[in-house]
């Protein structure tokens, strides 16, 4: 059992858990991701590494609810214990010295999985502009950790509540814009912004790097769950990624799977809301 330290509501919808998870947080590396089950009666589901710490032996999450399984990971409290909590998977980011001027970009729940990359970025010595974006200013989240290792932060909101009105693209060109010689861009978000951000810098001949979350069972390759068209060959995304190559990613397949099973995630979310977790 994997007991709950810490549970705030970051914005409506957003929650930031601290897992006691001592064997995970011994190895895990940026770019990684865990995969839990609530409970007897609850699905696998996978969770990018926001954070760890390996001396308190912690792991942070941070999810939003959309489906049945994050709501009932939401009702969760301190001091309770999540059942199963498998990890660290999948392949971590590639950061080394030298890599010259890295854009991390994060929209949305997205800027939590990129701030382990753009953190173990600044401590190899490169520079990071991470680029932040949000639907507007009360829903972004994490800023202060990003701006902590970054040696600068760009904050796009789509209303222009907070920063540049507009998306993480906008920003992204500004940078161009001004001359900044950009050695990569990561990304991580929503499908269709990272197909716009790769859209964005193909023409510039600017590597590109998306970490992908598509529909994942077991998270060991073994149920073809996870597949994703990059380039001419079938990835796994549990295995193989979770980032690849997004000049090469066929997002169009990518977010028409992921919205296969929305009407069954609905009927199972409510399901959950009327009953809760079964606790008598």
């Amino acid at each position: 059992m994997f007991k709950i330290l810490k549970k705030e509501e970051l914005s409506p919808g957003v929650f930031h858990y601290d897992v006691e998870a001592p064997r995970v947080a011994k190895k895990a590396k940026a770019g990684q991701f865990i995969v839990l089950r609530v409970n007897d009666e609850g699905e696998r589901i996978p969770l990018t590494i926001a954070d760890f710490d390996r001396e308190k032996g912690t792991i942070t999450l941070i999810f939003q609810v959309v489906g049945a399984s994050t709501q009932a990971l939401s009702q969760l409290e301190v001091g309770e214990a999540i059942l199963d909590f498998v990890g660290p998977l999948g392949q971590p980011s590639e950061i080394h010295e030298n890599m010259g001027t890295v854009v991390c970009i994060g929209g949305g729940i997205g800027v939590a999985p990129v701030y382990p990359i753009a953190k173990a970025m600044h401590e190899m010595g490169n520079k990071v502009i991470s680029i932040m974006g949000a639907r507007s200013k009360d829903i972004l989240i994490f800023e202060d950790r990003m701006r902590a290792v970054s040696d600068e932060v760009l904050i796009a909101t789509d209303d222009g509540s907070y920063g540049i009105k507009g998306f993480v693209t906008t920003a992204l060109q500004q940078l161009v814009d001004r001359g900044e010689k950009i050695d990569q861009v990561t990304a991580i978000g929503p499908g269709i912004m990272m197909r716009s951000v790769a859209e964005a810098t193909r023409p510039l001949g600017i590597k590109t790097i998306v970490s992908l979350n598509p529909v994942m069972v077991d998270g060991t390759g073994m149920c073809g769950g996870c597949r994703v068209q990059v380039g001419d060959e079938m990835k796994f995304a549990c295995v193989d990624g979770p980032e690849f190559d997004g000049h090469l990613v066929d997002f169009n397949s990518l977010m028409s799977r992921g919205r296969m099973y929305r009407a069954q995630e609905a009927e199972a979310k409510d399901h959950v809301c009327n009953i809760g977790l079964g606790r008598k």
